[in-house]
Formats: C-alpha cells, sequence, structure tokens
C-alpha cells in the first residue's frame, strides 16, 4: 500500500473533545437540531417523517423558549444507489433527484407541517464546493492515503458490510450472503481507493464517550457503539472509482468521494462551512437525530472525520428505534411503506404528529397500526382534547356571554390544577432536554386529564343553577380557560394547527399575542389570561372520523 507521508500535529486528535450533557443544550440560548439527509432514490414514509416529527417538536419548543434555533432537513443525492435508480427509470441522476426533490420529498414536509430553516441538497454547490475543501483540510493533514480494498458491499447502504453484518439468504437469495438490513445480496468489490486513517481515531473517540456519557443517547445506542470501536477501527474508503455521479476529490478527478463521507458533511456545509465563519461559530455544534441504523455512520465515523480536520465533534446523536410494520422496519422494498398522506388525508397532520410523539417511546421500536391510531384519534384528541376545549368555551359562551370571567376566591381542587399545569411545565421541558419526546407530550397531557377530572367534580352546569353560585361558576370556569391557555402553548409545538385555532377561540390572539410567541417555559405561570377576554366559536379540533382505515 502506497501512503502518503502523515503531515499532522501529534496532539490533532486529542483536541476539540468538549465536555457538554445533552441535556444542558436546553439551558443555553443556541440549538442546532437536524434529520438525516435522505436518499432520493424512493419517495418518503413514515419512518421518514417520524424522524422529521420528532426534530420539528424540539427546535418548535426551543424556538419557542426563545433559544437560537436552527432545524436543517434536506436530501442525499449522490452515490451509486441513486445512479442506479435513475438509470433504471430512463433519467439522469440529477434529473432523477430534481423531480424526486420538487415531487416527493419537499411536499413532505408540508404534509407534516414541518418548520425547517433550511433545506440542503448534495448537488448544490455550497456543499459539494466545501466537501473538496474539507477533503483538501484533510489531506493536506495526512490523514488520507491510497490504498486496495476487497469487501461485501450493500448498495442499498451505501457501506462495505463486515461478516457480522451479514445473513444467509432465502428464496430466490438462498445460497448468498445478504444485507442484514435490506435483505438483499451484497456485491464482492475490489477497488483501489483513497483511505481515510479511521483506526487512528480508536482511543480518541472511547476517550469522547468516556468523557462525555450522554454523547451517545439512548443509553442502548451508546453501549453498542462504544463495543464496536473498543474492537478497533479500520480505516475507511472514501472514494470510489467505478462510477462518477459524486464530488470527485480534489486532487484526482478519476475519483469521487465516498457518499457518506460526502453526505455527512451536510451538517457544517449548510451552515457556513468554508464560507461564512461566523455563521458557522453561530450555529455549531448541532444535536443529529437519526435512526439507529445509521447511528454508526454519525457517532464513530462523523466525529472521526471532525477531530481530524480540528473542528468541534457534534453536541449529540440520538438514534431512535425503528417504525415497525407487521413486526418489520417500515421498506419500500419489502412492500411496508406507508406514505405519510395515507394518514393524513383522514386525521390531519396535528394528529400525525402527535401519534407518532405520544404512542411510540422515543429511542425505541415502536409497532403502527392503524386500529392503535383510530382509538387514539378518538379517545385521546377528539374525546380528550378536543371535547376539553369546546366544552369549556361553550360554557364561557353561555354562561358569561363569551367574556372569560374573574377567577375568584381558589380552592383546593383550583390550586391543584394551578401545581398540574406548573409541574406539566417543568417536566416536558426536562424531558425535552433529555430527547425524550414522548416523555415531554405525557407531561402535558397531564392538564388535559386533570381539567376534563376537574369539570366532572365541580359540574360547572349544576353551578349555573343557582345565582348563590356564581362567583364558584366564575372561578372554574376561569380556571378551565387558563388551562387552556396553557395547553394551547405547550402543545404548539407538537400540534401546531388545531392549538393555533383553539388560541384564537380562546380570545388569547388578542389579548396575549401571537401563540408561536409565547415563551413555552413560562407557560406554567398563572393568570395570564386576562378576565373579560372575548372567546369566539371553536369548530371541532378533531372532527369524528365514522371509517378510517
Amino acid at each position: 500500500m502506497s501512503e502518503r507521508k502523515r503531515g499532522r500535529d501529534a496532539d490533532v486528535t486529542k483536541a476539540r473533545v468538549p465536555q457538554f450533557r445533552m441535556g444542558a443544550m436546553a439551558e443555553g440560548s443556541r440549538f442546532y437540531v437536524t434529520t438525516p439527509i435522505f436518499y432520493v432514490n424512493d419517495v418518503p414514509h413514515i419512518g421518514h417523517a417520524y424522524t422529521e416529527v420528532a426534530a420539528d417538536v424540539l427546535a418548535r419548543w426551543h424556538r419557542q423558549s426563545g433559544d437560537d434555533t436552527w432545524l436543517l432537513t434536506g436530501t442525499d443525492e449522490h452515490g451509486q444507489k441513486i445512479l442506479r435508480t435513475a438509470t433504471a427509470n430512463g433519467a439522469t441522476p440529477q434529473e432523477w433527484a430534481d423531480r424526486l426533490v420538487e415531487s416527493a420529498w419537499k411536499p413532505l414536509l408540508s404534509t407534516i407541517n414541518i418548520a425547517n430553516d433550511d433545506f440542503i441538497r448534495t448537488t448544490e454547490p455550497r456543499h459539494e464546493n466545501n466537501v473538496q475543501r474539507f477533503l483538501t483540510t484533510l489531506y493536506d493533514k495526512g490523514f488520507i492515503y491510497t490504498g486496495e480494498y476487497e469487501g461485501a458491499y450493500c448498495v442499498g447502504c451505501e457501506e462495505y458490510k463486515q461478516a457480522a453484518d451479514l445473513i444467509a439468504g432465502t428464496g430466490d437469495d438462498e445460497g448468498q450472503q445478504v444485507c442484514a438490513i435490506h435483505s438483499k445480496p451484497v456485491e464482492i468489490l475490489h477497488e483501489k481507493n483513497y483511505f481515510f486513517r479511521m483506526s487512528d481515531f480508536t482511543q480518541p473517540l472511547l476517550d469522547l464517550y468516556e468523557a462525555n456519557p450522554d454523547f451517545i443517547q439512548p443509553e442502548s445506542a451508546r453501549n453498542e457503539v462504544v463495543a464496536f470501536v473498543r474492537q478497533g477501527l479500520e480505516d475507511l474508503s472514501i472514494s470510489r472509482s467505478t462510477f462518477d455521479w459524486g464530488i470527485k476529490l480534489p486532487w484526482d478527478d478519476t475519483h469521487v468521494v465516498y457518499v457518506w463521507f460526502d453526505a455527512l458533511l451536510n451538517y457544517i456545509t449548510a451552515i457556513g462551512y468554508g464560507d461564512d465563519q461566523a455563521t458557522f461559530d453561530r450555529r455549531w455544534p448541532a444535536l443529529h437525530i437519526v435512526g439507529k441504523d445509521i447511528l454508526r455512520f454519525h457517532a464513530v465515523i462523523w466525529p472521526a472525520m471532525l477531530l481530524a480536520a480540528g473542528l468541534p465533534v457534534p453536541a449529540g446523536i440520538f438514534g431512535h428505534g425503528w417504525l415497525l410494520v407487521g413486526g418489520e422496519k417500515m421498506s419500500k422494498s419489502k412492500l411496508t411503506g406507508i406514505a405519510p398522506n395515507e394518514i393524513t388525508d383522514t386525521f390531519g397532520s396535528d394528529a400525525f404528529r402527535y401519534y407518532f410523539t405520544s404512542a411510540i417511546t422515543f429511542g425505541q421500536d415502536g409497532s403502527f397500526s392503524w386500529e392503535d391510531l383510530s382509538a387514539r384519534y378518538e379517545s385521546e384528541l377528539a374525546n380528550g382534547f378536543g371535547n376539553l376545549a369546546s366544552r369549556s368555551l361553550a360554557m364561557i359562551t353561555r354562561y358569561f356571554d363569551g367574556q372569560v370571567p374573574t377567577e375568584g376566591a381558589v380552592t383546593p381542587a383550583d390550586a391543584a390544577i394551578h401545581d398540574v399545569v406548573a409541574a406539566a411545565v417543568s417536566q416536558a421541558d426536562d424531558a425535552i432536554s433529555r430527547v425524550a419526546v414522548h416523555e415531554a407530550v405525557a407531561s402535558v397531557w397531564t392538564i388535559v386529564d386533570a381539567l376534563n377530572g376537574y369539570i366532572t367534580e365541580q359540574e360547572p352546569w349544576a353551578l349555573a343553577k343557582d345565582p348563590a353560585n356564581a362567583d364558584r361558576l366564575s372561578t372554574v370556569l376561569y380556571t378551565c380557560a387558563e388551562g387552556l391557555r396553557a395547553l394551547a402553548v405547550l402543545l404548539s409545538p407538537v400540534m401546531p394547527e388545531s392549538t393555533q385555532k383553539l388560541w384564537v377561540a380562546l380570545g388569547a390572539e388578542a389579548a396575549l399575542g401571537e401563540l408561536t410567541a409565547q415563551p413555552v417555559r413560562s407557560a406554567g405561570t398563572w393568570g395570564q389570561l386576562p378576565a373579560g377576554t372575548q372567546v369566539g366559536a371553536l369548530e371541532p379540533l378533531f372532527p369524528r372520523i365514522e371509517s378510517a382505515e
């Protein structure tokens, strides 16, 4: 193997290993969160949407908390898989990427109501030019050399596979080794390529993981990565010469950059790396939300690349579980993919967002079923939150001419609601800081349950029958209105459409300003909705669905 002389400083691998906790991000004023950039070889399914929604909820919460927030998503458009797909469809790779981005991937963001700040494509000049700049830095430092490699390659994963990553094929693939993720035969490739000295970073990465226990979450993901790195890392082939759909190496245009080495850099090329140092310094580092099948790329290769370049490592990597349909990971190739609009066309985007952030423990695998979605829609959204909002406003309209009444003497029952709201805000914010999205939603939902129980116990319709109970009725319905005010603020990051409708009907927009301008961490401060606020009509937030299959 011929090698380029190593020119790096002796201590470069020891630099840029910060001390941090993932949970500490909520305490600062900056929050940069990313989704993976998704392959454009096919249209998106709800597994992709699941990742997008989780990252969006985190971003909206931080944004509404006053943090300097940035949410990045985008598409990965290079590599052999895209080339083959485009050729099979009679298009050039660029034509295919353009078609899929405009017809499927960008529309996905509207379908599920994602408020991303940027959308990066790896075919954009801002990305391609600065990938070459990053590679030149590593080449000049001596971290890249030429060599030969032979191994089992999965085009679906765009990755050389180890023996442990392969399983015996069945059916038409019997007698062949197949990828455990895609269940497709691997190809044995022999190439003369350029290599990244990733083996140099075995110990620096282990030191990083030990010094920062929360760098990789959840714990099961961290344990997997640590065990993998402890086995020792091999140098990584980072170029391909058997096809030309990719970014050319700046020093050898007969090679294109390995698609993962290219794609991972989107997280910094999108925020000014190489062009705008001030923006880069303002945004970086990021929290990466990824599926567990691409965890190693983000938790091993990516920080090694950054350490080699002398750049700070990410703020953290959270590897969530898979969405399972019929017990299997969702996949277009296995015909288990469900398009997001198949759900939103019936249930709406808010119900989609609520279901996938509440029904599945974020970080673990979760099974999707139409029956569960339909049942939760009816019981938790229509009967729970929606009915709470509609009957509270209806009683204010009926008994107080549509004006939020004055809160009178506070009884222990009223004070208990105050406490539930305050606790929900604190607990939800803590959960968001730990990327426990499902816990945050569950904490907020305690307000829904408490208010529904409160109305049942206080019986405002009975109080209204006796003028002597006017003050008590006033307090009860103020408690309901103020509880709804807090709910609208806290649920806005999860269900932005329905909470906006509630906010307007509650009269809160006129009284307090725009919903998204309400500081979410202050939502538990009681008494923000002024008495006398005029409420309006509220159409059902979650209309009944007679038949949903």
